[in-house]
């Protein structure tokens, strides 16, 4: 048996009698054996204590960490006659505990216990909060222990940049990075890496390059992780070119996420051959591929239209590399066969696939049936969307734009008045543009912006001289049979037209650069045939990226060869190589304060205009709000209030 087993140390304390004598040996003891995972050996030291004090509970709940055992061994510590109080290091393991399984209300109840003894601002209790509120969705109870820390180090201030780009608050992530770089704290990998991210999540391309150029200063950008993290966010801003870059530069260093991350950049643009040529690559120099490698390669083929090589692959996946296709393989090979018109043979397998269908999948469907005007099978597609979501807006939308396209109009009113009497309301339209270190966001209609005269003026201007071209607006997308007028009106104040507008303003995106929008939704058929013309009209190149993928319009054409109409609402994300989420847009609702960053990261930097924090608790419990500190009422244990509160929340979790 190896000498540093832990059953040989414990032979050797109790041959020499350490083992009877020493509480601190036997509390090494446990901390050795739970090492070893050897948790029943651990629970049988723990047993021979005659007197455990805080630090043998907390050695015997950290044994049972990531097991709903360390909670009853927690709440016998405060049951126990001898009535102990927890220390830091207790609730930071049991913090840790609740946010690995996760077990929320147990963990706010922790959260009680912490104000009460006065570790709630200390740096590990803290942290371990913060991390448990983040991964439970709850950023703004994350925000709020976070600032109310009396000390912050650089691995605070990283986990708190994670952990609001995972939560879908860019803008929140990106301030805070400003910060961790103002009060003097040396960068990590892994707070650059989710500073990329979260650029990257709003398609601002210079803050990236700004991070870009800071993790070459030190030295960061030879990191693998924060390379990958390069590589993602110039793919999600549209530069392939420079991914490819970083790329290249890190060569056998990447692991399958960086090489995923590439395959993901060039899948968004619709290059399928260059994602099959990487996959190929990547084989060659002995990596293999794993299911998110055959996403990007679904999700390009997919994209390009090619349904008969996303049949292919989807085959090869399972055949010759035994990997199981997961719900997001399937959606790729539902919206192939939609996109050729076998919708029949696409529904049978959404019905029959291991996994039950989402919302994503039957939008997609759904989509494609509007694009073939296959009307029976489109009604049966929003009923499935319905029931997964009655205020589904898509399901309503894609419908009577299908009846639209039809010229159906009675059928396009009586879908809208389905959706009025359901009190569903339409997700409005949203696009931003990156100007001058500062992002600018537009609403259809919108009038809100300081420049808007100019804008509708420059806008006019466009449409009238697009008209002269050729360009003949898509009446289909409007839902209303109304005045020719009014749809003109309507058609021409589209979110993204308003961007457009505003970026060819003077003193805005300088001449030359290429006019780069990110809308929420998809782009419609209308302002996809406008770009068109604008593009050709400026002699500028256009990108937008929309909900499915990026469109590139240059000199008349776009590169999705207009393959657009038949992409469906594919919403979903798949960690980092996915499409902006909708969820991303609400830090940019209305306030264009709440969107400003600073022109530079690091160095000389000036300030962001950030709206008052409103990072208060939704819901303080009652032991927090009516809870006294213990020490200062010099009391030797908890209330038995509180001790419950924490029995019937270990109840709850089960």
């Amino acid at each position: 048996m190896d000498s540093t087993d832990p059953r040989c140390v414990h032979a050797r304390a109790i041959t020499t009698g350490a083992a009877k004598a020493n509480r601190a040996v036997l509390n090494n003891l446990i901390t050795l054996y739970s090492k070893s995972d050897l948790r029943s050996d651990a629970a049988s030291v723990f047993r021979s204590i005659p007197s455990p004090n805080v630090v043998s509970w907390t050695a015997l709940t950290s044994a049972f960490s990531n097991s709903p055992l360390s909670f009853h061994h927690f709440i016998s510590m405060l049951r126990h006659p001898s009535r102990i109080l927890p220390n830091s290091h207790t609730l930071t393991s049991l913090l840790k505990t609740c946010a690995t399984l996760p077990a929320l209300t147990f963990g706010a109840q922790l959260h009680s216990v912490a104000v009460k003894l006065g570790f709630s601002s200390e740096l590990f209790t803290a942290s371990a909060l913060v991390s448990l509120y983040f991964k439970t969705g709850l950023s703004n109870n994350a925000k709020k222990v976070f600032d109310e820390m009396s000390l912050r180090d650089e691995v605070c201030f990283s986990s708190v940049i994670v952990g609001f780009a995972q939560n879908y608050k860019p803008m929140d992530a990106l301030s805070t990075f400003i910060e961790m770089r103002r009060s003097g704290k040396a960068s990590t990998m892994v707070s650059v890496s989710g500073a990329l991210r979260a650029g990257s999540d709003m398609a601002m391309l210079e803050q990236c390059r700004i991070i870009h150029g800071h993790a070459m200063v030190t030295g960061l950008n030879l990191n693998v992780i924060v390379g990958s993290a390069l590589i993602d966010g110039y793919g999600k801003c549209g530069l392939v070119g420079n991914a490819r870059g970083v790329f290249d530069e890190l060569g056998m260093e990447l692991n399958i996420v960086g090489w995923n991350a590439m395959m993901a950049g060039h899948a968004q643009q619709g290059e399928h051959g260059s994602v099959i040529e990487l996959f190929t690559l990547m084989e060659e120099r002995g990596m293999v591929p794993d299911e998110y490698s055959f996403l990007a390669t679904l999700t390009a083929l997919y994209n390009a239209g090619l349904v008969e090589e996303t049949e292919i692959w989807f085959k090869r996946m399972t055949e010759e590399y035994s990997l199981e296709p997961c719900l997001e393989h399937y959606t790729c090979l539902v919206g192939a066969l939609g996109k050729a018109g076998r919708l029949e043979e696409a529904e049978r397998i959404a019905l029959t696939m291991p996994f039950k269908p989402d919302a994503a999948l039957w939008r997609v469907l759904l989509s494609k049936c509007a694009y073939h005007v296959n009307m029976d099978i489109a009604w049966r597609m929003s009923d499935r969307l319905l029931e997964i979501n009655p205020m589904d807006d898509s399901a309503y939308v894609i419908l009577a734009n299908a009846y639209a396209s039809a010229g159906r109009w009675d059928e396009v009113r009586e879908v809208w008045k389905r959706m009025k009497d359901k009190k569903v309301r339409k997700e409005g339209g949203k696009s931003w543009i990156e100007a001058l270190g500062e992002v600018h966001v537009f609403l259809a209609g919108d009038r809100r912006h300081e420049r808007t005269n100019e804008i509708y003026a420059k806008l006019t201007e466009l449409m009238e001289e697009i008209e002269k071209l050729g360009y003949v607006p898509v009446w289909a997308e409007m839902l209303h049979e109304v005045e020719q007028k009014e749809k003109k009106k309507s058609l021409w104040h589209h979110s993204e037209k308003l961007a457009l507008a505003f970026g060819l303003l003077n003193g805005t995106v300088p001449p030359g650069k290429a006019l780069r929008i990110v809308k929420n939704l998809r782009i419609c058929r209308d302002c996809h045939e406008a770009f068109k013309y604008i593009s050709r009209l400026v002699e500028r190149e256009i990108i937008v990226r929309d909900v499915n993928r990026y469109h590139k319009f240059l000199n008349g054409s776009c590169n999705c060869g207009d393959q657009w109409a038949t992409g469906g609402g594919y919403k979903r994300r798949l960690r980092d190589s996915e499409y902006v989420s909708p969820k991303v847009l609400e830090e940019i609702e209305h306030e264009r304060e709440m969107l400003r960053l600073a022109d530079r990261l690091g160095g000389e930097m000036n300030h962001m205009k950030l709206s008052e924090a409103k990072n208060q608790f939704e819901e303080k419990n009652s032991a927090i709000r009516q809870g006294n500190d213990i020490k200062k009422l010099g009391q030797q244990s908890l209330p038995e209030t509180t001790v419950q509160a924490l029995v019937d929340s270990v109840i709850w979790y089960g």
